[in-house]
């Protein structure tokens, strides 16, 4: 039983099979006839053009790649799993350039085979308007060809250079399926969604595959790298391993092709492919034609897999790594930083990352903490909340630091900073002492605002005839709680905990805080003192789980 295969064929080899005969291929009654519109057509075509446009200043060995083409050989007919619709247009553009020739100096080329459609070789030598009107497949089979016609119309010196470009610098990437893959299967796998097949399912198969049927170490090989691949993915599936490491929201598949990213970026992508989609599979693939082997590839995935994860494990690490990652330095520079010296020497690199980052300016080589502290005083100092993005961002990015840096102080606590939360919950930053001058409005929210307050006061024991006042006015029915009885209250209430808005710092960093949607909802304009408790609170059922949600202040 043979493995799958993959590689890169140029179109023109696509022409013959392995006996170097037109080759055949075979369309199976599980898909659909020909889809494509002639936008669809016009733009293959677009960016066929735009790359020989470009061609003089790239690399020489530059190639125009398009997407994978899954097949399996079927006696002498190669059956097409995926990617009929795009050699079908390939087909179509090179019988446009066939057509332009005499008889005897034409090509020979491929030929597709519809299992539930005939006729397809018939139009395809002799289209025509009235019996495209009568087969939806041949409709869009005429519609492919006008627009290829119309296309060259203002091209026509171009034609010989486009033909070659398309025989000779294009590419697909060719994926056998192996003799045991059922073709049913892998098609329903590949349409589901829509979703075309990844860089690092591309990569799966150039490590899976093998170059003899009936290797027993390479089968072996084989089933270790499979195994250890679904490890590695369900390692990187779980959320606070995820987002310690990433940015990205709503990958929940296929998270390692992250680390086959970070690699292939470390070493440098093949720049006559660093803007294609699937660069990263360039990458791999040309190492393991270059005579790498897929084990001792493999075993370089799994020392980074490694490295990422005893930066998690280790809770100082952990937070430092993971609040650069936050504020978008990559884990390929810090790959680096961990590359030129000692642990403890990486982890002096992080910290003066970190200063750079929020202190926005370099630290000196040997600062002592004199200088460390009139820095950072004179950083906070000038920190205002305005209406601006820059300035929000600054705020933020204090504030996500405070919480960081306190959890670290701290150092019998085994609590983290939950970046999964962080960077899935909506956080905002809101103001300790607020500033709102109107009292709530809705009989709901000045009902929550003083329970909030008289637990507070009943707590500290403090104004017992004003708690009589406020369980006064929780106790009456929305149509008797007025504005003249709720707004003497209010105004008593700030006045005891000495409420101001004060212009001068009510907007410096003193008076901020980072907090998560449903700590903000529960205390809303809640006087200082009460919001405090609340925080309080919240820490305390935050240290006794072992873990911080990051509320910030």
């Amino acid at each position: 039983m043979s493995d799958s295969i993959i590689c890169l064929k140029p179109v023109s080899t696509l022409l013959t099979d392995e006996e170097g005969k037109p080759a055949t291929y075979r369309i199976a009654d599980y898909q659909r006839g020909y889809r494509w519109t002639p936008q669809q057509v016009t733009q293959l075509l677009e960016d066929l053009w735009e790359f020989l446009q470009e061609s003089g200043s790239r690399s020489k060995d530059a190639f125009y790649c398009l997407q994978p083409l899954v097949i399996k050989p079927d006696g002498k007919r190669i059956e097409v799993v995926d990617g009929q619709q795009r050699l079908t247009t390939i087909l179509l553009i090179l019988n446009f350039f066939n057509q332009r020739r005499v008889e005897e100096e034409r090509e020979e080329l491929y030929s597709i085979t519809f299992e539930t459609r005939t006729g397809f070789d018939q139009f395809l030598a002799k289209p025509s308007e009235e019996e495209a009107g009568r087969n939806v497949d041949f409709f869009h089979l005429y519609g492919a060809m006008q627009a290829i016609r119309d296309w060259f119309k203002t091209r026509r010196t171009y034609v010989n250079d486009i033909e070659s470009a398309l025989l000779n610098r294009t590419k697909v990437i060719w994926f056998r399926l192996a003799d045991g893959d059922h073709p049913v299967d892998a098609f329903t796998r590949l349409n589901a969604g829509k979703i075309p097949l990844s860089n690092d399912e591309l990569i799966r198969a150039l490590f899976l595959r093998r170059s003899q049927p009936d290797d027993g170490e390479a089968e072996a090989t084989q089933f270790r790298i499979a195994n250890e691949w679904d490890l590695i993915e369900k390692e990187l599936q779980r959320d606070p391993f995820w987002y310690f490491l990433s940015n990205e929201k709503g990958a929940t598949q296929n998270r390692i092709g992250f680390l086959f990213k970070l690699l292939a970026q470390a070493e440098g992508i093949p720049p006559e492919v660093e803007h294609d989609t699937y660069a990263i599979f360039y990458a791999f693939n040309r190492r393991l034609k270059e005579g790498a082997k897929p084990e001792k590839e493999w075993l370089r995935v799994k020392e980074e897999f490694m490295r990422l994860e005893e930066w998690f494990e280790d809770r100082a690490l952990y937070h430092i790594v993971g609040y650069l990652v936050n504020e978008g330095v990559t884990l390929g520079e810090l790959r680096k930083l961990a590359q030129q010296g000692t642990k403890s020497e990486f982890d002096q690199q992080l910290r003066r990352r970190v200063f750079e980052e929020v202190i926005d300016g370099d630290i000196p080589e040997r600062p002592s903490p004199e200088e460390v502290r009139a820095r950072v005083s004179e950083r906070l100092a000038n920190l205002e909340y305005d209406s601006s993005q820059r300035s929000r961002q600054e705020i933020r990015s204090i504030l996500l630091l405070f919480n960081v840096a306190t959890l670290l102080q701290s150092e019998r606590s085994n609590m983290r900073f939950q970046f999964d939360s962080f960077k899935n919950q909506e956080w905002n930053i809101e103001h300790v002492r607020s500033i709102a001058s109107e009292p709530p409005r809705s009989h709901s929210e000045r009902q929550a605002w003083l329970k909030l307050c008289l637990g507070y006061l009943a707590a500290q024991k403090a104004k017992p005839r004003l708690r009589t006042e406020i369980e006064g006015v929780l106790a009456l029915a929305k149509q008797q709680a007025s504005d003249v009885l709720f707004l003497p209250i209010y105004k008593e209430v700030l006045e005891h905990f000495g409420e101001s808005e004060d212009s001068e710092t009510v907007h410096g960093i003193a008076n901020l805080a980072l907090l998560d949607e449903g700590t903000n909802k529960s205390y809303k304009n809640a006087p200082f003192a009460v919001k405090r408790q609340r925080l309080l609170e919240l820490d305390q059922a935050a240290s006794s789980s072992r873990s911080a949600p990051g509320t910030c202040f």
